[in-house]
């Protein structure tokens, strides 16, 4: 083709994360026994409650369009949960319900980004970040965080990053693919950086019910000045496994919630109307079903933490939310396993893949090449399997 296309987007990488997902559902498909631990979807239904509430509104009819920023119901349920779960007053006004979190940020990032911005993203970071920030003509500056640190900003680190053209700080706790969640008091130090530079905060927090240590705090419940400069990210696709409903929703300021409505108008118009209603029930009706989950995931994780570590040359921390371990494959770099040269993460990606039937997310599409990522969000009789296999493979 002589047209030439758009140079900023033909530089947007696809997601490592659904690509071996997808290749991994293809082997299945074609009957090959697959372990695959690259979900980034917990593994239960939609509780019934919820399924039940959006067919009995198809059956009502209520499925035509509704506000570009979604049902005023929805939003106000939202608020309830802030203030409840988070000690976050907002109103329904403060508040723009998306075709699920990604799409919150997306938003959240178009609407504050110009030309020249810089936003600040730690090392590993979930796949979509850059490219998201890359898409809002920004520029991503990365700060790298150890893993003796738990994966967390160090204060020092952080700051020597910003400059006149720093325009955010992106905060992911409980982190995706690391686990970490970040303390109050380590919140607080973020938050006073933030204020100090009036800069502002993309605080994602989709993964806030499925904690196992500690107790999620959000960041923008510390104090009015950093409540003003973040924006807050969540949705219902993790804790409500309704990862295929697509809804997501942003918490802000309502200058920003103005811009990212007006962009969403033009985008996408509003959010699945099914979905919304059903969202509706979730959030206001029994929240018995995540407690169940968390609990099966903190089984899981227990166990995947305990085999991983008892294996030859690898390692993992244990993380104290979501459900992903990173594996520390660092002594593996630059051998051979079996006639096979590991060079790199997605090396030994494809060695496991290829050898052993077990598909991992290669750390290379976070930014941290020394590791693989593991996700739990899959049955304990798979988990088993699958490490089983990795022993094997690197025996």
């Amino acid at each position: 083709m002589n047209i030439c296309l758009s140079k900023k987007n033909m530089t947007i990488s696809p997601s490592v994360t659904l690509a071996i997902t997808a290749t991994a559902k293809q082997m299945q498909s074609d009957g090959i026994d697959v372990v695959s631990f690259g979900a980034g979807e917990p593994d239960f239904n939609t509780p019934e409650h919820v399924r039940k509430a959006a067919m009995e509104v198809i059956e009502k009819g209520l499925t035509g369009y509704t506000a570009s920023s979604g049902l005023p119901q929805l939003k106000q349920a939202i608020c309830n949960k802030l203030q409840k779960d988070n000690s976050l007053e907002y109103s329904p006004e403060n508040i723009v319900v998306s075709n699920g979190a990604k799409h919150s940020l997306f938003n959240a990032l178009q609407a504050i980004c110009n030309p020249g911005d810089e936003v600040i993203i730690p090392i590993p970071y979930w796949v979509s970040y850059p490219e998201m920030v890359k898409m809002a003509d920004a520029k991503p500056v990365f700060v790298e965080t150890t893993e003796e640190d738990a994966f967390k900003y160090d204060i020092e680190n952080l700051t020597a990053a910003i400059n006149a053209n720093t325009k955010a700080i992106i905060l992911n706790s409980p982190n995706n693919p690391t686990g970490t969640v970040y303390t109050e008091k380590e919140l607080k130090e973020i938050a006073e950086i933030a204020v100090k530079h009036n800069i502002f905060v993309i605080s994602d927090e989709i993964y806030e019910k499925l904690i196992y240590e500690g107790k999620h705090v959000s960041i923008a419940s510390l104090g009015d000045e950093i409540k003003k400069l973040t924006i807050v990210i969540n949705g219902m696709s993790k804790a409500y496994a309704m990862t295929g409903w697509r809804i997501g929703y942003l918490a802000a300021d309502k200058e920003i919630v103005n811009i990212v409505t007006n962009i969403q108008s033009h985008a996408t118009s509003n959010p699945n109307t099914i979905a919304q209603y059903a969202s509706i029930k979730a959030l206001e009706g029994d929240q018995e079903p995540i407690n169940e989950m968390v609990k099966a995931f903190d089984e899981r994780r227990k166990f995947m933490v305990g085999k991983i570590n008892s294996m030859k040359d690898l390692s993992c921390k244990m993380p104290k939310g979501a459900f992903y371990v990173m594996v520390n494959i660092s002594k593996y770099i630059g051998k051979t396993i079996n006639g096979f040269n590991i060079n790199s993460s997605m090396d030994f990606a494809k060695y496991l893949l290829d050898t052993a039937k077990v598909a991992v997310i290669p750390g290379s599409g976070f930014g941290a090449d020394n590791y693989i990522r593991l996700s739990y969000a899959t049955s304990l009789d798979n988990i088993e399997e699958g490490l089983k296999r990795i022993e094997d493979a690197v025996s």
